[in-house]
């Protein structure tokens, strides 16, 4: 005890809201066995934790803007928990807590190695503190108390007023009773993983409680002068240039003649083949262009000082640019021709980076900007393109554009695909809301409207079971009220496949939308004896 009030009390106020985190998360996951929208709720209670602790966050606008992210990305996972919301949150959270410590105005190489290390200590930093309490309250030849001289002293009184007690308990039925009101812990619920789980929430409070910011740490490269590199010169730069703007025009001559349809694909190609096999590899020969330019024409290099080789790169970043654009232009008419998924609202995203990536590239060169400057600007728009995912539903993007696209519905295109709407969960609902109460044929609204009240069934289940989150409670209610609406076909009872078509005992679907028994006013199925997902 002692020692213990010898440690300062700022220590002992983290501590203790280091544990107050491991209450809550063992009450929340633990024993309640509550996630979902709740892990946004235990997020904002380490934010919480961290502001009382650190009020150091303040001090600098670059803690208090990382603060406040943290909120927003904690909000994010009370919408829709995700794996990017949750790295983000931990993310703007301990550049929060390193800001205090760290110089505000580093680049992001910087950064990340900080963020990296922070991360790698972790596990171990209550380890660390531990021993370094050791040492700060270790006190020679002062020590007042001890287990070892106080064991013999309290044994005896101890073992004997028990024994002593045992047997008045024995004779005297009303100390017997006091004695059997007396609640004793229930140990049992104390399981090795349950230790291990404290362990975590504690590791991960105290590294934001008491965060140690990395000192030595790998400088950003420069990537300014000349790089001495064999073939690499003025000329075969210049000449290398040449011949790029040259490839990259007959490509991106070819991309235009055809993907506007001037000119007719070659024998035995259609347009599905052509603009399925070039999406991605243009994306990587646009990397390498970038690569290309960053290590060829530095700023302030013998290459980068040629006016002739600046007006070559422009004119190429812009070929990239198209190449770029046509990679984009691939992936919409395929989307066309095929559907929208998650993957390539992605995969779009990822192509308007690339293409910021390329001016920013080119800008630098142009003005001769430095690595760090180059390396922030990327990082910023990354991390606005990340913030936005956090918050827009890709999933529900995609069922959206699938269901008003679909030949069921337009009379043309492709037929729409329920097992991936399936897939998607809770994204598809209100999509198949929508097309539940369109004019379709009975045997594709019985299949729509069993995968629809699945889905719905599945939701219910889970917010009822701890899996509760704002954006799903939001999409009940709003089914609960469309579906007011539409008129409920009676289902075959059965189990059925992802698309909704009855499997028969040779496992052969069978579509049918004239079933004898009625199906409520959502049209759920049993939760139970569901098929295979």
């Amino acid at each position: 005890m002692h020692r213990f009030m010898s440690i300062p009390a700022s220590f002992r106020w983290k501590l203790s809201l280091a544990l107050a985190i491991v209450i809550l998360g063992d009450q929340l996951f633990y024993e309640n066995a509550l996630f979902g929208g709740y892990i946004g709720m235990f997020a904002f209670a380490v934010l919480l934790c961290l502001v009382l602790g650190r009020p150091s966050v303040w001090a600098r606008w670059q803690g208090g803007v990382s603060a406040l992210l943290a909120g927003l990305f904690g909000f994010a996972l009370i919408l829709d928990p995700g794996l990017l919301s949750w790295i983000m949150f931990w993310i703007a959270l301990s550049m929060a807590a390193l800001f205090g410590m760290a110089t505000p105005y580093d680049d992001g190489w910087l950064w990340f190695q900080r963020l990296l290390l922070h991360a790698l200590r972790t596990p171990v930093a209550p380890l660390l503190d531990m021993a370094k309490w050791k040492r700060v309250g270790r006190r020679p030849r002062q020590r007042r108390f001890s287990l070892r001289a106080i064991g013999p002293l309290v044994a005896l009184p101890l073992i004997g007023s028990a024994v002593i007690l045992t047997l008045f308990a024995i004779a005297n039925p009303v100390i017997a009773d006091v004695l059997a009101m007396i609640e004793w812990p229930d140990l049992s619920a104390i399981t090795p993983w349950r230790i291990i789980f404290w362990l975590v929430l504690f590791a991960l409070a105290w590294s934001v409680l008491r965060p140690r910011v990395a000192r030595r740490l790998i400088p950003t490269f420069d990537g300014s002068g000349d790089l001495p590199l064999p073939g690499v010169s003025v000329a075969s730069v210049t000449l290398s240039l040449i011949l790029f703007n040259m490839l990259f025009a007959i490509q991106n001559g070819l991309d235009i003649a055809y993907l506007s349809r001037a000119l007719p694909f070659p024998a035995g190609m259609t347009m599905t083949e052509y603009v399925h096999r070039g999406a991605y590899p243009l994306i990587v020969t646009a990397l390498l262009a970038a690569l290309f330019v960053l290590v060829t024409l530095r700023p302030g290099s013998s290459t980068a000082a040629v006016p002739a080789i600046r007006w070559l790169v422009v004119v190429w970043i812009f070929q990239n640019l198209i190449l770029v654009g046509s990679s984009v232009q691939r992936t919409l008419e395929y989307v066309d021709t095929s559907m929208l998924t998650t993957l390539r609202v992605q995969a779009l995203a990822w192509m308007g980076l690339v293409a910021s990536g390329l001016l920013f590239i080119c800008w630098r060169m142009l003005r001769e900007k430095s690595a760090s400057w180059l390396i922030n600007i990327n990082l910023a728009v990354a991390s606005l393109v990340l913030t936005t995912f956090c918050f827009v539903d890709e999933g529900a993007l995609a069922a959206q554009w699938n269901v008003r696209h679909a030949r069921e519905v337009t009379g043309s295109g492709r037929g729409l695909d329920l097992c991936y709407l399936y897939s998607l969960g809770p994204s598809a609902l209100l999509p198949l809301i929508e097309l539940e109460g369109r004019p379709i044929s009975p045997a594709f609204k019985a299949r729509v409207q069993w995968v629809r009240s699945d889905i719905y069934a599945t939701m219910v289940q889970g917010e009822n079971s701890g899996w509760w989150t704002w954006r799903n409670a939001l999409r009940l209610t709003t089914a609960g009220e469309k579906l007011k609406a539409i008129k409920i076909l009676p289902l075959l009872p059965g189990q059925r496949n992802c698309d909704g078509t009855l499997v028969t005992a040779n496992a052969e679907p069978v579509q049918t939308s004239s079933p004898p028994t009625p199906a409520d006013v959502t049209g759920q199925p049993a939760l139970t004896g569901k098929q295979e997902r």
